[in-house]
């Protein structure tokens, strides 16, 4: 078992952010000891990791990795990640159904023409006066697989810091509402 600090330290990854993740996948469970301290054990790791290289280096986003473990299952996701980190091929079906399912693949449902008006699309929010776009949920256009390049390391290192100071500036706008 190791630590948070450990954990964050070797997959490149601010502590805050694994606090985060256990926030949005209920499959990373880290034993919580006494005042709260986390232990990871080698499957939350190899989770960890695998959840990583899904948004950082694959580019789905969180919602798709919560519907790729949906769909495919955890032990699924850690096979993969496993055969990816041994160099074994990945099951191309498997793939093509990740991408399907979480979004990278866009493809449709009816969506407003040029020509048509956009009645009833606007929507009030929360009692705010400021108008919400109501977008249909997939829109309906040829399949398109969206493959993202792979950021160079140090444009990698400037976007999670970025990404640090953008949830710490969320974190500090929540306290302020309290």
């Amino acid at each position: 078992m190791r630590t948070i600090g450990e954990v964050a330290e070797s997959l490149d990854l601010p502590q805050h952010v694994l606090r985060f993740w256990e926030t949005r996948f209920k499959q990373i469970d880290p034993l919580k000891r006494a005042g709260g301290r986390r232990f990871y054990r080698q499957r939350d790791i190899e989770l960890v990791a695998a959840i990583r290289h899904l948004l950082y280096h694959e580019g789905y986003t969180i919602k798709g990795v919560q519907r790729i473990l949906k769909e495919r299952g955890v032990e699924t996701i850690l096979e993969e990640a496993r055969r990816r980190e041994s160099g074994e091929p990945i099951d191309a079906e498997a793939e093509a159904t990740n991408r399907s399912a979480a979004g990278r693949v866009t493809a449709g449902e009816d969506f407003p023409a040029d020509d048509e008006p956009l009645d009833g699309v606007f929507e009030e929010v929360d009692g705010d006066d400021t108008p919400a776009l109501d977008v249909p949920a997939r829109v309906n256009l040829p399949a398109v697989i969206v493959e993202p390049r792979p950021l160079a390391e140090a444009e990698a290192r400037i976007l999670r810091g970025v990404l640090a100071e953008i949830e710490e500036c969320k974190r500090l706008l929540k306290l302020t509402k309290r």
